[in-house]
């Protein structure tokens, strides 16, 4: 269940790569005897059979998601499609309030929408962090509370890079970015969903490995920037443009380790709480796809 995404690598790992649903360490299993001391003579004992205070015991007891565990513990719900499906929509609901009220300020007040665009990038990055490597995966209150600093970034982007031109605002561009990123979701999943690309382990090493370049060159464009006022990468030429359109590719692609990494889920039985996870996952990836197509159309206009 392994995905190239950073935000899906530290999914929950299912015991013995069959599932959710598989007996797990530290509980009581029957003794392989037949015969427990203490109960007497007389008494059936075997593989299978009750034991104790009437709770069943035996092998082949599933203990995992969907079993009930523990003294009466109710089982927890099964993830379903539905579940994905609802709560990447509020996911993505909240980014787009969020880039909205940060993309109105930008007419009143410019330094404002900067201020808010720069903390919510940061504030963004720090929380995928703490969600992937904190051991937060599926906590509704980390993917929401990404949702709104990433809608804070988008919608200072989406100013910053829109700009203005002679005709006025340039809102089209940013519509376009829209439907570009939803056509690239919608086909990608039409992709995923035929087989014409299978997510193997050989595909997911080399989409690991594209993304770890893409991450060390724009790191590498960000210092030179920085140091010498160069950004060839970002700078609307031939290079930045083919840079794009890599990035453009490898996002789509990323959209189908996402689609996999949900399938398995879902098959798996896991606990419909790690809904969470996957949106903040495809959010993740919308986000990302959705600059870079922005990106791209201002170096046309320009």
């Amino acid at each position: 269940m392994k995905s190239n995404n950073p935000v899906l690598t530290r999914l929950p790992q299912a015991q013995n790569n069959t599932g959710y649903a598989q007996p797990q360490a530290g509980y009581p299993q029957q003794s392989p005897y037949g015969q427990a001391p203490g109960f007497g003579y007389g008494q059936q004992q075997g593989y299978g059979q009750p034991q104790g205070y009437g709770q069943p015991q035996g092998y082949g007891q599933p203990q995992g998601y969907g079993q009930q565990q523990g003294y009466g513990a109710p089982a927890e719900r099964p993830i379903t499609v539905d579940d994905i499906v609802s709560k990447t929509g509020i996911t993505l609901a909240v980014i787009v309030a969020f880039a909205v009220i940060n993309f109105g300020l930008g007419f009143v007040n410019p330094v404002i929408t900067m201020a808010l665009t720069f903390i919510g990038a940061i504030g963004a990055f720090v929380t995928v962090l703490v969600h992937a490597f904190g051991k937060k995966y599926g906590s509704a209150a980390v993917t929401l509370i990404y949702a709104a600093f990433e809608g804070l970034f988008v919608g200072g982007f989406s100013m910053a890079v829109a700009g203005f031109t002679e005709d006025g605002f340039a809102a089209n561009i940013i519509f376009q970015a829209i439907l570009g990123t939803f056509g690239i979701f919608g086909g990608m999943l039409f992709v995923y969903k035929t087989g014409a690309i299978r997510v193997t382990p050989k595909f997911t090493r080399i989409l690991t490995g594209c993304l770890f370049a893409v991450v060390v060159l724009a790191f590498g464009n960000l210092l030179m920037f920085i140091f010498t006022g160069m950004s060839p990468l970002r700078d609307g030429g031939p290079i930045a443009i083919g840079f794009s359109l890599v990035c453009i590719v490898i996002g789509a692609l990323s959209f189908l380790s996402d689609f996999d990494t949900a399938d398995k889920l879902v098959r798996s039985g896991a606990p419909a709480k790690l809904a969470w996870g996957v949106a903040l996952g495809l959010a993740v990836t919308l986000v990302w796809l959705y600059t870079e197509i922005l990106r791209l159309l201002s170096y046309f206009r320009d």
